[in-house]
């Protein structure tokens, strides 16, 4: 189990901390977020941790979104090319906005 606390206590470490996150593999992400609430559900903790935990749990939800947004993006991008292979398209300006 992971040990948020000293993390999240002082701005630097809760600073470090996101900036971490935004290197996680998508599973190891989730893996912390599930590792986040099962702590904030089993254990009694004080406010300024469960605090903590949740600024932490937001910010792996968030980075989680944006990684399925952006394999959503990339196997929408496939398309299959005269030989029937597996390519990936470019993506236009219009397409991105959508």
């Amino acid at each position: 189990m992971f040990d948020y606390d000293w993390r999240m206590s002082n701005a630097k470490g809760a600073d470090k901390t996101a900036a971490n996150s935004q290197d996680l593999p998508f599973e190891e992400a989730v893996q912390r977020l599930e590792t986040i609430v099962e702590a904030m559900e089993a254990q009694d903790l004080p406010l300024e941790t469960l605090l903590a935990h949740y600024q932490e749990g937001a910010r792996l939800t968030a980075l989680c979104h944006d990684k399925l947004n952006e394999a959503e993006l990339k196997i929408q991008q496939l398309e299959k090319n005269a030989k029937g292979a597996l390519s990936l398209k470019p993506l236009t300006p219009a397409e991105a906005m959508e």
